[in-house]
């Protein structure tokens, strides 16, 4: 497979001058903005790229070799690391495609005048941070950090709509669990259901872990009047954490109540299969004892031997009927 072109991995490169204006530039002229001390920072996005890239923006921005390489191999788990005075975070990003979950990841490079994002698998475009911060320049005015907070209360975002999504799910079947009939494939979407929701929660758990980070380490890259922002992005990812953890306590729930109520339906059909085994029984035996082929048994002389045994016969199974009537068998 040939390498991506920076055509094509290159979503975005721009740089933002100290009083938040933006200029699109070429990845070659990232060197002549960073020479001149004047506030601006730039901006990079990227998807996917190859080798190449990323050997072009760490030579650019002097990226940590590990750093790069860790963006390039992907399937990194979430981390948050300090290399001199810029910073490497990895986070899990999420989708919810065709009724189930697509991860993808983010791996961000945050320095005094530079932002680099890669990303990987199912992640939407950052263009919507972007456009965010362009309309709130006293926001993007703090420089990186205010960056860096866009991009994450964008992942954040896109979470909770995935929760909410399996939610409505989970209501649904919690309809076919009480349903009449036992259906398999009810079990199946719970289990998928408690496995994608495991899966979820492992990518926002350590995303909290790192908005926690960051909200408590104090760092000159980002600016104290971005805190309370991240502080706010760190209370919508504990709240999608909880509401992961209580729908999963949820659905390990229903999957218990549909096996129980499933063994309850099949104790009842036992015990109306036991109950007409019954019913059945007694005229069986009695017509077994005309079955053995004696010639002397006094009762078959009688004129009404044979409807006086239709009768008791009748009574034996009318009796046993509303024994086993009473007791909720029939």
């Amino acid at each position: 497979m040939s390498e991506a072109t920076p055509l094509d991995c290159v979503i975005n490169c721009a740089a933002y001058s100290a009083t938040g204006e933006r200029r699109d530039i070429d990845i070659e002229q990232i060197s002549d903005v960073l020479a001149i001390d004047d506030g601006s920072f730039v901006w990079v996005g990227l998807y996917e790229p190859g080798p190449s890239i990323l050997a072009k923006m760490q030579e650019e921005f002097g990226l940590h070799p590990l750093a790069v390489e860790d963006a390039h191999n992907a399937h990194q788990r979430p981390k948050f690391e300090t290399y001199g005075d810029s910073l490497f975070i990895a986070v899990h990003t999420a989708q919810a495609i065709d009724g189930h979950i697509r991860f993808g990841e983010t791996h961000i490079f945050l320095g005094p005048r530079y932002v680099v994002t890669v990303r990987h698998g199912a992640s939407t475009s950052y263009a919507p941070a972007r456009a965010r911060l362009e309309g709130e320049r006293h926001l993007l005015v703090h420089g990186t950090g205010a960056a860096l907070y866009a991009v994450l209360d964008l992942i954040v975002d896109h979470l909770m709509p995935i929760v909410d999504e399996f939610n409505r799910l989970l209501g649904e079947l919690e309809t076919d669990i009480f349903a009449e009939d036992f259906r398999k494939d009810t079990v199946l979407r719970l289990y998928l259901l408690k496995r994608e929701l495991t899966q979820l929660r492992m990518a926002v758990a350590p995303l909290q872990d790192i908005l926690s980070h960051l909200t408590r380490a104090a760092t000159p890259l980002v600016h104290p009047a971005i805190q309370p922002y991240l502080r706010d992005v760190l209370d919508h990812a504990i709240r999608i954490e909880s509401s992961t953890e209580t729908l999963r306590e949820m659905v390990t729930a229903a999957v218990g109540v549909n096996l129980s109520l499933v063994t309850v339906q099949q104790g009842e059909v036992v015990k109306r299969l036991g109950a007409w085994a019954a019913l059945l029984a007694a005229p069986t035996l009695i017509a077994s004892w005309y079955g053995m082929n004696f010639q002397y048994m006094p009762e078959l002389a009688g004129r009404w031997s044979y409807p006086v045994l239709l009768v008791v016969v009748a009574a034996v199974c009318a009796w046993l009927y509303w024994k086993f009537k009473k007791v909720r068998w029939l």
